[in-house]
C-alpha cells in the first residue's frame, strides 16, 4: 500500500535539486552489496562519484 500524499514519513531530498525518479541499476561482484551498505552515507557519495565521472568525459563538440 503506497503512502498517502504529504505523508510526514515520505522521502525528503537533502539537495536543492530533486532526484531523477528512474533509478540506475548495475550488477556488482559477490559480497560488494553488503560491504557498500556498510559505508556511511554511501548513496550520496556514490551520486557524487557518478557526477564526477560524467564531468570527466571529453566533450564531443
Amino acid at each position: 500500500m503506497p503512502f498517502a500524499k504529504n505523508n510526514k514519513h515520505a522521502y525528503q531530498p537533502q539537495e536543492n535539486e530533486a532526484l531523477d525518479p528512474t533509478s540506475v541499476c548495475f550488477k556488482v561482484r559477490k559480497g560488494a552489496r553488503a560491504k557498500l551498505k556498510a559505508v556511511p552515507n554511501w548513496q550520496e557519495r556514490l551520486r557524487e562519484f557518478v557526477d564526477q565521472l560524467i564531468c570527466d568525459l571529453p566533450k564531443n563538440e
